[in-house]
């Protein structure tokens, strides 16, 4: 059996009523929600809108309806930044952010003039409050959060960044991607204008799902426009939600399992899965800080992080030392450079990259254990 640590990537297992009622949607209820009256596609529309209540109540958002579906992260992340930026705004992100977020704003300095700052940060992935304040400018548009590095596990201080961004006249977009059903996130209390999130990492949903909660008073251009099934007589996208950001067919099925996956989640609440997951994250950190020549990126044991531990191994390439976890002990991980250059650059691995190993919720004791005593193994006959 495999001994899976490349949650931050997907997370696996998931629970088996995802599965479940995927199965059941194929077989029972293939029909279009919102594009017809008859009682398959009413069925098709309710389980839309009890996964949108869930998400809602998971994050704390008033209306379901200010959540858009997104096949991804990324979609959710190209939809807000796309949506808001105009030629000649400044926007303020950080030194480790995905490429996500790198990738469409060089895009948009090139497309539509718009000015980037991007935030230094430290090696362990924390920034300096006080030199991010005096980033702002007076045309600063936007500020992107990278709630948690993928690489380095480190946690931003969102609430924080986000009341000066309020003081300043910016609004506020959230990169969830790895904290989503890991962390509790409340949209008000981190005042949040808008939130992008992954279905398949901490919700326990299937790939090929994801979304971007909308603040109700912030419009933005829609990414795709298309047909809605609604206003469907009007030649330009219709103003009501979600239809104005959800032109085209949806995955109503990948949907359904989101829904199951985030039901899970709501019924363990996130603190429990939080508290389980950081236990883990110490116990594999404290074996990992006793192996000779190998060097643990980020946060320090006791400093607040993620369930992941991104390492490197003298001597061995990140590459390398991953396909030997993989062929030799049936362990995964993940190696290579984690789609997040920014933070590479950061944590001074650009060479060779990192080996990344992510807990779950499924992941046990014994699984934590065996990845550390295969690199204690590996150590030896490389250091």
């Amino acid at each position: 059996m495999i001994r899976y640590f490349d949650n931050a990537a997907s997370s696996w297992p998931k629970p088996p009523s995802v599965a479940e009622i995927m199965k059941s949607m194929m077989v029972e209820c293939t029909a279009n929600p919102g594009r017809g009256g008859h009682k398959m596609a009413v069925q098709a529309s309710r389980v839309m809108f009890d996964t949108r209540k869930k998400l809602a109540k998971l994050f704390s958002i008033k209306n379901p309806n200010d959540i858009a579906f997104t096949q991804n992260t990324t979609m959710a992340l190209n939809m807000a930044i796309s949506g808001i930026l105009r030629e000649s705004d400044h926007v303020i992100c950080t030194s480790i952010e995905h490429n996500s977020v790198h990738r469409p704003l060089e895009h948009l300095i090139l497309q539509r003039k718009i000015e980037v700052s991007y935030l230094p940060a430290q090696q362990d992935g924390t920034i300096q409050l006080k030199q991010y304040e005096q980033t702002f400018r007076n045309n600063t548009k936007l500020v992107i959060i990278n709630h948690s590095s993928n690489l380095l596990g480190s946690i931003m201080p969102v609430a924080e960044m986000a009341k000066i961004a309020k003081l300043k006249g910016a609004f506020v977009l959230i990169d969830a991607a790895q904290t989503a059903g890991m962390i509790p996130i409340d949209v008000n209390q981190i005042n949040a204008d808008m939130l992008a999130f992954p279905g398949h990492k901490g919700l326990l949903g299937p790939q090929g799902t994801g979304g971007l909660y909308i603040h109700p008073n912030l419009e933005l251009e829609p990414l795709i426009t298309g047909g809605t099934g609604s206003k469907s007589e009007d030649k330009y996208q219709p103003n009501v939600r979600p239809d104005r950001y959800e032109a085209g067919t949806q995955n109503t099925v990948g949907i359904a399992g989101l829904g199951e996956g985030v039901k899970f989640v709501l019924n363990e609440t996130v603190e429990r899965i939080q508290a389980k997951k950081n236990k883990q994250m110490i116990r594999l950190m404290e074996q990992l800080s006793t192996i000779e020549g190998l060097r643990i990126l980020g946060p320090e044991i006791g400093i607040p992080r993620t369930g992941l531990v991104s390492f490197l191994l003298k001597n061995i390439d990140s590459s390398e030392l991953a396909f030997i976890l993989d062929q030799t002990f049936n362990i995964a991980v993940r190696a290579g450079y984690h789609c997040t250059p920014l933070a590479h650059q950061v944590a001074g691995t650009m060479e060779g990259g990192a080996v990344r190993a992510s807990i779950g919720y499924f992941t046990t004791d014994e699984e934590v254990d065996a990845l550390a005593d295969a690199l204690k193994d590996i150590a030896k006959h490389y250091t």
